[in-house]
């Protein structure tokens, strides 16, 4: 059978010790100026500014990019309104939920072109690839690119396995299990 082309981005599923994800995160904000829209599953990195909000001061992120220090994935949105967006529209201040902690591996869509990855990559590091997310469903369009696996320490994530489930297998647009790689808070990491 083959995969559904489903991109979400990350997905935290659970962490390294086995332990299902629980929910926590920890609220950062866009600035206005930010350009960039943000969903539900897109990688963020610090952006080295803050802001005040109704009296609480928040770190400012940004969408992250490949080979870029990220400091975890969007799970949600603050609500601003009953009317809010499910996703972050270009240049408007918002809060984000972010699952931070760099014990957690997410669940992750490779491209669904070029060759696919193989069993045999699991244990290989490999960068993601930024694309638009779904104004509709509020989904990242983020993937793994199936073109950069190699042993390489500076690459985004590591190949944890192939998430096990009967509507996935090896082949296009198949899903795995990763840890973020270059991640904030891990050991020997330079500030922002």
């Amino acid at each position: 059978m083959a995969n559904s082309n489903t991109p979400m981005g990350f997905k935290p599923v659970q962490s390294r010790n086995g332990s299902p994800y629980n929910g926590a995160v920890r609220e950062y904000s866009f600035a206005a100026g930010d350009s960039t829209a943000a969903f539900i599953g897109d990688p963020v990195k610090l952006a080295g500014t803050s802001q005040v909000i109704d009296d609480i001061t928040y770190a400012d992120v940004v969408q992250g990019t490949a080979a870029a220090t990220v400091i975890g994935v969007i799970v949600g949105f603050k609500a601003d309104s009953r009317d809010s967006l499910i996703y972050r529209a270009a240049s408007t201040q918002r809060v984000a939920f972010v699952a931070d902690d760099p014990a957690l591996l997410f669940e992750v869509q490779e491209v669904s072109t070029g060759t696919a990855l193989t069993a045999n990559d699991i244990g290989l590091n490999v960068n993601f690839v930024v694309a638009a997310g779904s104004t509709a469903t509020g989904f990242s369009g983020v993937t793994l690119n199936n073109a950069t696996e190699a042993t390489t320490n500076t690459l985004d994530c590591q190949i944890m396995g192939l998430v096990a489930r009967a509507d996935n297998e090896v082949g296009s647009a198949a899903k795995w299990l990763v840890r973020l790689n270059n991640h904030q808070f891990s050991n020997q990491t330079a500030g922002v």
